[in-house]
């Protein structure tokens, strides 16, 4: 047979199958609308499981980020000589290894120690309470990447010639003085020597306790709390790193630094966010997956749906199926009619679907500021799955239709 004549035939039995399709959906249109609309739901929610879980995902590096994505920090874990004095045991880090840091580790754009006292102040109807005080360079503001709501951080000037000025929290600056605007300028005693506050702050991201800053936190220029402690001893560094592609090398780097400065015995704690970030991200992405699969159940119910009304349909239309093979049709055309009309509903439902599916975050992004992140990737997969589920349960109903026997369906009553 000519292969070009094969192929025109080829292509009008697939223009007649379609065309049948077609007019098998307008006749029972309410019914494939019915069972359509459960792909409608299936894909639709596909789609938005993927969003809102990119949403998630994205809100979480943000808040992350916001505590200081580059930033690097260090601290003395222990070890040390077997000296029976205490205090020589110790292999503290001191303000040397700081200025040894920033000369030896390239990228670094900001660095602060940080040393830790406590003290009674009065606060809340001069009730006294023990707050913590932290002894930082100006820098810290950086590094921390805190807000400053009221006045301003004390700033090098003030490092320098050692000025008695503090910053305190949000909450302590409300609990003392009432409001933020009204702590500036006042002064707050610390170890009986009065500081004048000169601005109020508050973390980029609620850390509810789990960083060095508690909810009332008064900071000091370091340069002054050193004299309180009486050493140079200090007890954590805090660095920002220009690149954030750096930020791995030059924690590395630092630990060099500190384990060739001190005894080989002694350990020292050198981190970052990077690895809280991976972990976020993966944590996302996994609660991203387990919702995917529940969708895809709702996919699968709807593919059932789908089976269960073309076999339906093919018990009604038994007798068109026998006038069918009556007059030529092949058992393979009467299965692709059947498997096309399957196809063609789980399509339909899947496109629709995909498109309301997307035009919610596409309004979000119209209608808000933020900008909600959408998968083209996941709407490729909707409608993927939803041709998948169409096939995989449109056969059997067209396997069905494509075994009966033409003399029995033209008998059919």
């Amino acid at each position: 047979p000519n292969p070009i004549t094969a192929m025109a035939r080829e292509t009008m039995a697939f223009r007649e199958i379609m065309a049948l399709a077609v007019d098998s959906f307008y006749e029972h249109k309410v019914r494939f609308a019915l069972t359509a609309l459960g792909m409608v739901i299936g894909t639709a929610s596909l789609i938005l499981v993927v969003t809102i879980g990119l949403t998630g995902k994205q809100y979480i590096m943000n808040q992350i980020q916001a505590i200081g994505a580059n930033m690097v920090y260090a601290f003395y874990e222990g070890g040390g000589s077997n000296a029976p004095d205490q205090r020589l045991q110790q292999d503290v880090l001191t303000m040397e290894d700081l200025r040894a840091i920033r000369e030896q580790v390239a990228g670094i754009k900001a660095a602060s120690p940080m040393v830790e006292l406590h003290d009674r102040v009065p606060i809340g109807g001069g009730k006294e309470r023990e707050i913590l005080v932290l002894g930082v360079d100006h820098e810290y503001q950086v590094v921390r990447n805190l807000f400053v709501v009221a006045g301003r951080f004390y700033d090098d000037e003030d490092t320098m010639a050692r000025n008695k000025v503090a910053a305190v929290t949000v909450d302590f600056a409300k609990k003392a003085f009432g409001s933020a605007t009204g702590a500036i300028g006042k002064t707050v005693k610390i170890h009986s020597l009065p500081f004048v506050i000169v601005g109020v702050f508050k973390e980029r991201v609620e850390t509810f306790g789990q960083s060095e800053i508690a909810a009332d936190t008064i900071l000091i220029p370091y340069s002054v709390a050193r004299y309180f402690t009486g050493s140079d001893e200090v007890k954590q560094f805090f660095f920002s790193i220009a690149d954030s592609g750096n930020v791995e090398n030059a924690t590395g780097q630092i630990k060099r630094v500190l384990q060739s400065r001190h005894r080989p015995e002694s350990t020292y704690r050198v981190e970052n966010l990077t690895q809280l970030l991976s972990v976020a991200g993966k944590t996302a992405n996994a609660l991203t997956v387990i919702l995917l699969l529940i969708s895809m159940v709702t996919l699968l119910v709807s593919g059932v749906g789908i089976m269960n009304i073309m076999l339906a349909n093919v018990r009604t239309r038994i007798r068109e199926i026998g006038i069918r093979k009556a007059v030529g049709a092949t058992n393979r055309e009467i299965k692709l009619q059947f498997l096309t009309e399957a196809v063609f509903i789980s399509l339909t439902g899947g496109l629709i679907g995909t498109v309301l599916g997307l035009a919610i975050p596409f309004s979000a992004r119209f209608l808000t500021d933020y900008r909600v992140p959408i998968s083209g990737l996941s709407a490729i997969i909707a409608i993927v799955v939803a041709s998948v589920v169409g096939i995989v349960f449109g056969t059997l109903p067209a396997a069905r239709a494509a075994e009966m026997n033409p003399v029995d369906s033209l008998k059919y009553e």
